[in-house]
């Protein structure tokens, strides 16, 4: 039995067969955060995993599946946090992830510098606007605005958690990828991977995924590009296997 509270729900991760708390008002996870646990490299049999703005720990979940090393999810939002505490518990997971009630720009001093192996985070997208235009609920203004962080705070702070050689991975707007490059290189995280997302053939991107590796060498891949909706305006087959696990 799993405890919720007000308009929580409890959904499936389909390709994972796990369950995870959600609330309409103030926390559900999005194909961005799905994407990017694909697309990060995980070790396989051991190694230590830090996911940053965390959420409701959907992340966490998904790479627990991809990876037996030990993971750690950053949240600063303490409701968000008692969220994925409690799914975590309920896929019986608490051997394997934690999550850290925090500011992440305090987890280089909570968890340890440079001791691990991959850096997840699906930051705030947006630089905070005015008042009079930022989201009034609290929950989701911060999780979409640089309020309790910057895209800057996100790669230092993982740049800081990373051992020689670890990899960072970040989903993101492509308006700012020059920002992410930019930051990256300056904080020691050499951009070695890029995919762009698409939500349909001929549109532009809307989402980019990048891969960087601490203190690398120079030396970009542009990934092949990924394609949510078809002709139809129907999941493509690539999105499909993401989400529900179809062959």
């Amino acid at each position: 039995m799993v405890q919720l509270m007000g308009d929580e729900r409890l959904d499936y991760l389909l390709a994972e067969d796990l369950r995870i708390i959600q609330s309409p008002s103030v926390f559900a996870f999005s194909l961005d955060a799905v994407l990017l646990a694909r697309f990060t490299y995980v070790p396989i049999q051991k190694g230590n995993i830090v996911d940053l703005c965390s959420g409701n720990g959907v992340i966490p979940l998904l790479l627990s599946t991809r990876s037996k090393g030990k993971i750690y999810g950053v949240e600063i939002q303490k409701r968000l946090y008692h969220m994925g505490v409690r799914s975590i518990e309920y896929n019986q997971l608490s051997h394997q992830i934690e999550m850290i009630h925090g500011d992440l720009k305090n987890a280089p001093k909570t968890l340890g510098y440079s001791k691990y192996d991959v850096v997840t985070c699906n930051p705030p997208y947006f630089i905070t606007p005015s008042n009079k235009e930022i989201n009034e609920n609290q929950h989701l203004a911060i999780a979409r605005h640089e309020i309790y962080c910057t895209l800057e705070d996100c790669i230092r702070v993982s740049s800081e958690l990373l051992k020689q050689g670890g990899k960072a991975s970040f989903v993101h707007r492509p308006g700012r990828l020059l920002d992410l490059i930019t930051l990256m290189r300056k904080y020691r995280l050499e951009p070695k991977r890029i995919q762009f997302v698409y939500p349909k053939m001929g549109k532009e991107a809307n989402t980019i995924l990048v891969e960087g590796i601490k203190d690398g060498r120079p030396d970009l891949k542009i990934l092949p590009p990924l394609f949510v909706y078809d002709e139809n305006n129907e999941y493509t087959p690539e999105i499909r296997v993401i989400l529900y696990g179809d062959k």
